[in-house]
């Protein structure tokens, strides 16, 4: 995807320094069979994990090897040499690395940590390139050698599957993002926005009015995938891209989802569909806030209260029963707890205090298993193949029928969303339109932007609202908003996952013309993990 004469290394010198592990020096004895005896060689072959000595051994050697510039070798000590060799030999031929000092730490149980500090050198331009990695060691499968495992981020942290490293002349100019306001957006501040910013450079980079640099990159296997830098040795001139994202709220975005493991967050303004954050947990790789597909629990009830007002089985202020479980063509579902209300409560306090069973009960009155379906489309936009300027997953709600049908109401089942979707959802309930999110301005290259067929009437959208700023105000939102501002609402969400002991916590919120919507891998009630990341972006937001 990126082009660069190739330049012959001559003289590449690579070095190991024993670290951690206590080695001295110690020589690479080959073996065959796709692997390596260690010095103390032996006919019989071994079973069961490799011992501690076993670990150091294969650790020592491999890395001698690599360091030494000796692909062949190394690969034999892996469980893979076919695919490890090329991977390993296209460092100094490919990525041009020029100069390696391995520095290995202890041995934690069959991992092997170890620092790299490397020079990349290309057409008279060298810059240091340092990163930490670590490896594996295994026992082969049929010679009973320890081997080292063979994954791709044994060369680098961030290599995939099929990628490969390379250095040279960069094929698209490099860009200066920028913020609503015109602040520069970089990686390194806003480390969430790496993926989104390689995306955005590959799409938009021959447009901006920039020039090439020289870099180290990785080049995805999939071609569809932006490469992603790792160094720059020339800068090119880069052009300016406006987005639609905000500086402070992209700030408070990362700071709060730092505080879980799994943690996602997106914010969206209603009135124009402007992606203002979007932060995930780990950083870098894939972007879980706007391509990742899982049930949002509780927060999808405000697609599924819009249709039920719609269709007058429900409104506001009329009260409705809320047992503590309900049956369904067989399937029973329950309230958290089991808890019930009073028949003589309102929706508002079912929809506030989240009562699965109130949404359920009125499936038969719906009389069309599909019509939370038809819903997410014509009013929400959800699976409308969204042009928000960078890949994303644009939500799916099936046609099902029976109780995969009733499962959809309280967004289980088949419901597939990301906090994108949700965000983008507590949008449209807040102005009663779906505006397609954009994270770049539909007017950088008039892109067709996704259109619902129909809003929300103001009745409807009134009623939305109301609800929302209950469940904020006193409801199972109430602790995660209390320091929200603003004409605020929210909704909360728990969603059951199947293998998973504690179900993940989704959460979303308004505050005045703003929407953000989170969601913390097994952080449990919506209101615990995910309620105080939301009301981070919120209170940082414009």
């Amino acid at each position: 995807m990126r082009s660069g004469a190739k330049v012959a290394i001559v003289g590449g010198v690579f070095v190991l320094v024993a670290g951690g592990l206590g080695y001295g020096v110690y020589d690479v004895v080959l073996g065959g069979d796709g692997g390596t005896e260690t010095a103390s060689a032996s006919s019989e072959v071994k079973t069961g994990p490799p011992g501690k000595e076993e670990i150091e051994e294969t650790a020592k050697a491999f890395l001698d090897a690599w360091a030494s510039g000796d692909a062949p070798a190394a690969a034999q000590l892996t469980n893979n040499d076919a695919v490890a060799e090329p991977l390993l030999a296209g460092y100094a031929d490919d990525a041009y690395v020029t100069k390696a000092v391995i520095t290995p730490g202890p041995a934690v149980g069959t991992k092997v940590p170890y620092t790299v500090k490397a020079t990349v050198s290309y057409e008279g331009k060298s810059k240091p390139w340092s990163y930490s990695s670590e490896l594996t060691v295994v026992r082969g499968l049929t010679t009973g050698k320890a081997l080292v495992d063979w994954e791709p981020t044994v060369i680098h942290p961030e290599l995939t599957e099929g990628a490969t490293l390379k250095t040279g002349e960069s094929s698209t100019a490099a860009i200066e993002a920028v913020d609503h306001n015109g602040k520069v957006l970089d990686k390194e501040t806003y480390p969430s926005l790496g993926p989104i910013l390689d995306s955005l450079r590959e799409k938009y980079g021959d447009t901006t009015g920039g020039s090439p640099g020289i870099e180290t990159w990785i080049e995805p296997a999939d071609e569809q995938l932006p490469d992603t830098t790792l160094l720059t040795l020339a800068k090119g001139k880069p052009g300016k891209l406006q987005t639609t994202l905000d500086a402070g709220a992209q700030a408070a975005a990362e700071k709060a989802v730092k505080q879980f493991s799994g943690a996602s967050v997106v914010a969206v303004r209603p009135s124009t569909g402007s992606i203002r954050a979007v932060a995930n947990n780990p950083a870098t790789g894939f972007n879980a806030a706007m391509q990742g597909k899982q049930a949002p629990g509780s927060t999808l009830k405000i697609m599924t209260a819009a249709m039920l007002i719609e269709k007058g089985l429900v409104s506001a202020t009329r009260p409705v029963e809320c047992p503590k479980d309900v049956m369904y063509q067989g399937n029973t579902f329950h309230n958290l707890k089991y808890f019930s209300l009073p028949d003589s409560d309102t929706f508002t306090t079912s929809f506030a205090r989240s009562c699965n069973t109130a949404f359920i009960k009125k499936i038969d009155d719906v009389h069309d298993d599909t019509a939370l379906s038809k819903e997410a489309r014509d009013v929400f936009g959800i699976g409308l193949d969204w042009k928000t300027g960078v890949v994303s997953f644009d939500g799916s709600v099936p046609e099902e029928s029976g109780g995969v049908a009733a499962a959809q109401y309280i967004g289980q089942g088949t419901v597939q969303m990301n906090v994108l979707n949700i965000a983008s959802i507590t949008a449209t309930a807040r102005t009663g339109t779906f505006r397609q999110p954009v994270i770049v301005p539909q007017s950088l290259d008039d892109r067709q932007l996704a259109t619902a067929s129909r809003s929300l009437s103001p009745n409807v959208t009134g009623q939305l609202n109301a609800m929302m700023r209950a469940t904020a105000s006193w409801g199972t939102g109430k602790a995660a908003m209390a320091s929200v501002g603003g004409d605020k609402g929210a909704k909360t969400g728990s969603a059951e996952v199947d293998g998973q002991g504690t179900s993940n916590s989704w959460f979303t919120g308004f505050s005045d013309d703003l929407a953000a919507a989170a969601v913390v891998q097994s952080g449990g009630h919506g209101g615990d993990a995910a309620g105080p990341v939301v009301a981070a972006v919120l209170r940082a937001g414009s």
